[in-house]
Order: structure tokens, then sequence, then C-alpha cells
């Protein structure tokens, strides 16, 4: 069967005009119409209606529409694979992570792995920590990298690494030695606190702070790069994983005066995975002897 009847007969189906589908795909109405009738002939059945120059799909259509764009579908894949091959690739390799992980993990680490790799066709696939569980368990992705424990029980979660939050707002015209001390509260009560970038320590931490600071302004940022960028513009200030600013911190684009209100939490990252192979084995062991402080 022709792939390019089946992708005419696709875009017909959807557009329900020949014209349209012509355009979209590049060819002529004629030759639109030759494809649909010879998939017809090969099929043994009228998959559209003609009636006074209107097109709709017969139930045999309706029918073979899934189908065809299974087949399509299988076909591009089976196509990127030996494309894939041809390039030397041998593994199809997909990591969830969130995008709170990928800004600190993936820069210091992926590089060395898959330069020991390179018959490993990576995917990296970014998504809330929340969903990289379910993610890992469904089978569409080999392993996680999440802020989040895991729950389920046909889940292994290891613990990679520990991360101190730190408090830290905008450049002030002072420098560190010369400047007057830092008083917290007043910081908290001058500007706004970013807050729910991270989704364990929040909800622990707001009740804290209320506790001992009233009046605390909040606006809710849900990815941390953005809240990093908000505080460096001056918008706000925030509690942080001190591996998501350690860069910002030691080039002078942030400030982290010293915390002493109370004790400030610790959150851990974790390898979340269903199966261990090798690749899986190595992963983390590897990951879990790097350093991202």
């Amino acid at each position: 069967m022709d792939y390019q009847w089946l992708k005419t007969f696709i875009v017909a189906a959807e557009t329900l005009n020949f014209r349209k589908a012509s355009e979209k795909l590049m060819l002529s109405q004629p030759s639109v119409t030759v494809h649909i009738r010879q998939l017809e002939e090969r099929l043994g059945v009228q998959l559209f209606d003609r009636v006074n120059h209107r097109v709709s799909l017969t139930t045999a259509g309706k029918m073979f529409y899934p189908q065809a764009v299974q087949l399509v579908d299988d076909l591009q894949e089976s196509v990127k694979r030996m494309h894939a091959f041809s390039q030397g690739y041998r593994v199809d390799w997909t990591v969830a992570i969130s995008p709170l992980m990928a800004e600190t993990i993936l820069p210091y680490f992926l590089r060395t792995f898959m330069d020991r790799h390179p018959e490993v066709e990576l995917t990296i696939r970014v998504e809330e920590s929340e969903l990289i569980e379910q993610i890992v368990d469904g089978g569409d992705a080999h392993l996680g990298i999440s802020a989040v424990d895991a729950k389920l029980k046909s889940i292994e979660s290891i613990p990679i690494y520990k991360d101190p939050i730190v408090f830290v707002m905008p450049l002030d015209r002072y420098d560190e030695e010369s400047g007057p001390p830092i008083d917290i509260a007043e910081v908290l009560q001058k500007h706004y606190l970013l807050t729910h970038h991270h989704p364990v320590y929040w909800e622990e931490l707001l009740l804290l702070l209320n506790q001992n600071i009233p009046g605390i302004r909040t606006m809710k940022v849900t990815q941390a790069h953005i809240a990093k960028r908000f505080i460096q513009d001056g918008l706000g200030v925030s509690f942080l994983p001190h591996s998501i600013v350690r860069r910002e911190l030691m080039e002078g684009r942030l400030m982290r005066p010293h915390f002493d209100l109370f004790d400030l939490p610790t959150v851990s990252s974790y390898v979340l995975v269903k199966k261990k192979g090798e690749l899986e084995e190595e992963f983390i062991q590897e990951i879990s002897e790097s350093y991202f402080g």
C-alpha cells in the first residue's frame, strides 16, 4: 500500500475537501482524486461519499481513518529508527526530569555520560515532579529525576543529593564587607516573596514566615528559573535550593544574606526507576557520586 495514498486519505478525511487537501499536501487536485481512487481500489471499499460537490466519509472511511493514522505513524517511527541506526545509535533511552532538576543536574552530568555512550539516542522529557512517577510507571521513561519521593510500590526511589534552601535577594548598592547588616524581616516586608517554584517545602515555610513576620506579600512564580530572573530584576525575594542559585551567587548576580529567624529546610532529589538494566544502574551510580552544590 502506497504511503502517499495514506497521507492523502488522512488529510482529505480531516479536511473533507479535496481542494484544501491538495493545498496542504502541495499536490494537484486531480492527484488527490487519483490517490483516493487507487486506495479505494486497493481496499475494495468506498472511503468517501461525493454528493453535490460535498465530500463526507463513508462508514468504511470512518473505520479506516484511525488505522491509516497508525500505519503512517508506525512507518515514520521505523524511518526515524533507521536514520538513528545509520548515525550509530543503537538504544533509545528516555529520562523524565523536572524543570528544577534540569537546570542543575543536566549541565554538570549529562555530557560526560553521553560521551561514554554514543550508541544511546537520548530523549529528555521535561515534566513537573508530580507527574514523573506516573510517567516512569507507565513505561514512557526509563527513569525519572524528581524533587518528589515515589509513592508507588512499583517504583524504586533512590536519593541522589540533599540541597539546603537559602534565602536570596537582589543586589543592593553596598558590598558584603562595607554594607550595613541586612534586616531580614525588613527585606521580607519590603519585597514580594516569590513562592511555589518547588513542590515540597512551601507550605511549611510560609507557615513559619507568617508566624515570625507579619504582612508578607507573596507572588506565586511556579518556575525556579523565572523566580531567579525576577529576583535579579528587583521584583522580589525568595527561598531557593542552593544548587539552583550557586552560579548566580558566585558571579555576584544575587545576594544571600544571613538568615537567622529559624532553621531553613533541606530538600532531596530522587532517581525514580521501575526496571534497572545496565544503563540505568550506571546512570544511578554516577549521578549519585556527582556533586551539585
